[in-house]
This record gives C-alpha cells, sequence and structure tokens, in this order.
C-alpha cells in the first residue's frame, strides 16, 4: 500500500465544485464541524474498483463502496455484508444471494446483476483493468482476457449468471475453497449503471453504496467526502465526512497536525518516530499490521534475468543489515522479515517465521561472494526507485544502500533513484521502466497467504510489477487453491514461498506496523489490519 512542499488549497481562494470548507482542520464552512481531515496521497488512477491496486486510491474504495463481503475492523475475518448466502457443495460452483434493502447513493437498487456487470467489465481486456486477474479463476476468463496475446473473443465471463433480482451463480475454472473470503477486496465492488452509460461522468464523480459520497477531487489539493444520510449498513459513520489532504512530504503532514492543521496522521515519518510518543501520549497509535516492504526487481530486463543475477540479488539481499535499519531508523516499528508474508496471518494462517532462512540473514562475505560469482552489479551500481512524497522512503532507502555499500567497500556501488509522486512512481512501474530495484511494499487486501504469494510472484498476476515467472510456482499455486482444507493450501502456498526464496525473486526486508497520530478533536481512532484508519467509527467533537 508512499518530498517536496504540502499541495494545499490556495488558502481557500479556490472553492470546491460541490462544497467550501474552512482553512482550519477540516471543519465544514458554517457546519457542524464533524469533518474530519486526514492525510492522503493522490491515487494512481481514477477510482474504478477493478483499476484500483494500490494503497491511497483503495482508502477511498473502502469509504465509498460495500461489497459481498466485509473484513472486520478488528479480526479481519472476511464477513457477510452484501451476501446473505454464499453457498456451494464443491468449492467450484457458488450460488450468491444478495441481501434485500440496499441501494447506491443515487438511489438506484444494488442487485444481482450490479456485481455481474461489475465483474464482467473487471474481467474484460478491452477494459484494460489492473485488478482483471482478481477474476482468472472464474470460467470464461480467457476468452475475455487472452493472456497470450490473443484476441478477446468474449465480452462476459460464460461463468456468471444472474439467476433473479437478488441471485447469481459463479462457476469457477477449479476449486478454490477460500473464494468467498475474496469477496470483500474492492474489485468485486457492484456497480450503478451509471458507471456504464455515463462511464467519463461517473469517473469525475463516483457514485458509490458506501457509507461515504464524494463531493469533489482536485488532484493535487484535495478530495471532499460525505456521510451518505441514507447509507443502510450497519456501520454508519460516527462523523458527517472526511476531508483528504494531499500531501508529498508526510513530514509536512506531522508538523501541519502538531498545528491543529490536520487531524489524522495515518503514515508517521521515521524522522518523527523518536518523537511521537512524547508529543501525541496516547493519541499516538502503534499497531501490528498486513503490511511487508521488499525490494522488487525488473525481471523484464535481461540483465536481471540470467543465473548470474540471480546470486547477485542473494548478494544483496545478504548485504542489508534489516536488524540496524528497523532498529535506528524506525525505532522498532519494524520488524525484520524471515518470510513473504505477514506475522498478522498466524502460523495457522502461513506465516512461517524463518522460511527465508540464511538469505535474509545479514553477512558481507557472502554477499561479496555471491555478487561476485553472479557478475557483478549491472552497470557497477544498483539504483534503489521509491517514491519521495510518502512513506519516509528515503530515509530507509538510503540506510539500504549505505548498508549495501558498506559490506561491499564501495561507497557508490548502491544509491537511490527519488520519483516525486506516487502516482508517477507507479507509472513507471507499470510501463515497464524500472532498471533496477525498486520497493514495492505490499499491505494485503485481504487475510490469506494466498494473497502474499499469488497477486505478487504469479505469472502475469495483477501486482506483478517485476514480472517474474516460474511454472513450478505457478503449479504449486495452483494446487494450493484447489485444496480441500486450509491446512494443505498453506503448506503449498509455503512450498510456493520457498520458490520465491531460491530465486529472490524479491528481497524480504521488514514488517510493517500501522502507525498514526491524531488531534485532540477525535475520539474512537483506530486503524484495521490492513492499517487504514477506520473512517467512520471516528467521532469529531
Amino acid at each position: 500500500m508512499r518530498g517536496a512542499t504540502h499541495a494545499r488549497w490556495a488558502a481557500c481562494a479556490v472553492a470546491l465544485t460541490f462544497t467550501a470548507t474552512a482553512c482550519g482542520a477540516g471543519a465544514e464552512a458554517g457546519g457542524t464541524g464533524a469533518v474530519l481531515s486526514s492525510s492522503w496521497s493522490d491515487p494512481q488512477n481514477p477510482l474504478e474498483p477493478a483499476n484500483t491496486n494500490e494503497v491511497q486510491g483503495g482508502k477511498v474504495l473502502d469509504m465509498i463502496f460495500r461489497s459481498l463481503k466485509r473484513y472486520d475492523p478488528r479480526t479481519g475475518r472476511a464477513e457477510n455484508m452484501l451476501a446473505e448466502r454464499i453457498e456451494t457443495s464443491d468449492s467450484r460452483n457458488f450460488t450468491i444471494t444478495v441481501k434485500d434493502g440496499w441501494t447506491f447513493s443515487n438511489g438506484e437498487k444494488v442487485t444481482a446483476k450490479s456485481f455481474v456487470d461489475a465483474w464482467n467489465y473487471g474481467a474484460s481486456l478491452r477494459n484494460n483493468q489492473k485488478n482483471a486477474y482478481f477474476f482468472a479463476y472464474i470460467e470464461g476468463y480467457t476468452e475475455t482476457h487472452p493472456d497470450d496475446g490473443g484476441k478477446q473473443s468474449a465480452e462476459t465471463l460464460s461463468g456468471l449468471r444472474v439467476v433473479d433480482e437478488r441471485t447469481f451463480t459463479v462457476r469457477l475454472r477449479q476449486k478454490f475453497s477460500t473464494f468467498p473470503d475474496t469477496l470483500g477486496y474492492p474489485a468485486f465492488a457492484p456497480l450503478p449503471r451509471a458507471f456504464f452509460t455515463d462511464h467519463a461522468g461517473w469517473l469525475r464523480k463516483p457514485v458509490g453504496n458506501g457509507p461515504y459520497m464524494i463531493e469533489s477531487y482536485t488532484k493535487g489539493s484535495q478530495m471532499e467526502l460525505r456521510t451518505w444520510e441514507e447509507y443502510p449498513g450497519p456501520d454508519k459513520p460516527a462523523n458527517d465526512g472526511v476531508t483528504l489532504k494531499v500531501y508529498t512530504d508526510n513530514n509536512t503532514a506531522y508538523t501541519d497536525l502538531m498545528a491543529g492543521n490536520l487531524d489524522l496522521l495515518d503514515d508517521v515519518p521515521a524522522s518523527q518516530l523518536k518523537n511521537v510518543a512524547n508529543d501525541l501520549g496516547d493519541r499516538y497509535l502503534n499497531t501490528p499490521a498486513g503490511i511487508i516492504q521488499t525490494l522488487a526487481f525488473p525481471h523484464y530486463d535481461k540483465r536481471w534475468n540470467t543465473a548470474g543475477a540471480r546470486k547477485v540479488r542473494a548478494g544483496l539481499s545478504r548485504a542489508i543489515n534489516r536488524e540496524q535499519i528497523t532498529r535506528t531508523i524506525f525505532h522498532d516499528t519494524r520488524t525484520p522479515a524471515t518470510d513473504w508474508a505477514s506475522p498478522v496471518l498466524g502460523e495457522d494462517g502461513g506465516y512461517k517465521k524463518g522460511l527465508c532462512g540464511d538469505a535474509c540473514v545479514y553477512d558481507p562475505a557472502e554477499a561479496r561472494r555471491l555478487i561476485e560469482e553472479g557478475g557483478g552489479l549491472p552497470g557497477g551500481q544498483v539504483k534503489i526507485t521509491y517514491n519521495a512524497d510518502t512513506g519516509s522512503h528515503r530515509q530507509w532507502v538510503d540506510a539500504v544502500c549505505n548498508s549495501i555499500n558498506n559490506a561491499l567497500g564501495n561507497d557508490r556501488a548502491c544509491v537511490g533513484n527519488p520519483v516525486g509522486t506516487f502516482a508517477d512512481f507507479r507509472g513507471q512501474i507499470g510501463d515497464r521502466k524500472m532498471t533496477g530495484p525498486f520497493r514495492a511494499g505490499w499491505q494485503m487486501d485481504y487475510p490469506l497467504i494466498q494473497n502474499f504469494v499469488q497477486p505478487l510472484y504469479y505469472t502475469n498476476a495483477s501486482s506483478n510489477d517485476g514480472k517474474w515467472s516460474n511454472k513450478e510456482f505457478d503449479r504449486l499455486v495452483d494446487e494450493a487453491n484447489a485444496a480441500s482444507d486450509a491446512a494443505t493450501a498453506v503448506e503449498k502456498f509455503q512450498q510456493a514461498e520457498a520458490i520465491v526464496r531460491d530465486h529472490m525473486a524479491a528481497i524480504p526486508l521488514w514488517y510493517q506496523n500501522g502507525s498514526a497520530g491524531y488531534s485532540e478533536r477525535l475520539s474512537g481512532v483506530r486503524l484495521n489490519p490492513f492499517s487504514v484508519p477506520v473512517y467512520d467509527e471516528i467521532k469529531v467533537s
């Protein structure tokens, strides 16, 4: 699931299209003051549910949409939201019944067709949706989204069928016992008819079925979300709305929080971790989250896709002193990674402490040996690319490079390569412009080991940004998904993880806690297991 200066609205001289705001911490001009302001960064793409696979856009989708399932903000478990029932007798054929009484904020009723039309749109190659892969297990996907460069031969998934207004069926290409647990992910959200009949208009002002509505958005400035008064769900907001303020430097956001110009900062900068407990007291949150930071590689670049490069990647992993960096830079708000998943899953859920083994242990001599045997660093130097606007990435990238340089005895072996904004950074990744390692933090979409493994490393998967591919890995993932019991599935996924380790397809760095600080105006603030504020529970005084 991040500098420059804070891109604020020009001292309130510019009026919003739909609302006006005061210059303070987010209170509505002339209103009740029950609107909070929260730090944010512009999303990579317009907010189509099937085209958003990054944290900033995901925050908004979680506010304006509700899907068949919702992940409990305390436990992370998938629980029914719009789904009245999801039934199967064979883990391949599912009958889904949608609850009655749900509408979109424009008054249109949410029906079975709202889901089927949305999923068909997301799966179609013609629509070029980043999350199309989430529909790959539904029968007919290869016809709607051929992955071999072939021509699309179908507009809709043959495995989807509307039975009646509230019922539809799903037939998968193979057994997938945990398929229902994936259905809280925003890609599976329903869509109103306006999305299809006036797509450009919908993109300008998205209409969903969640507890908040978007009133306005100006890129580089802020997004205004307000409570939908007629929201039918059980999780009605305890506030009147949220103003998401765009920051290109979270240090500036921290300064605004301390000055009373911001209510909520959900990513405390590394430079303030030594001060934040004293500054905020119990208004500082530091909680475990399903997030892992890794270094990915452009396997589409032949310099990084050779037998020698495999040793170089392993050598770089051994040149990184994770213990020192997490202690000195992050003040123990990060934990050195020992696998490619997350401890929040628990051992039963797939976390396997130590799976990485010696490959993740700092050893300068072994690092030098591996890199030398692999032919040396491509071009004689590695440049770690990262976005400079959020997430304190400059500090840790500099620390990682210092560790590599010290291990290799060369103060120019590694340098940071900042990109100004998260959106530009993601755009370059999507265009396959990476020439060396790049940061690839992953925030889980749902609390299953499958989500840490398949989307990132399966051939042509939705978030496989480095385009790594391995047939044995793919086979094990397929077998894991088809397993009839959770224990067998977990074992298969861990076997697949071991292949990622043996190839060092990506270097695991550390598990990340969710961190946040908030103003005295707020109460009831907490982070869910995805490290996202539970906005609907926050009260504003």
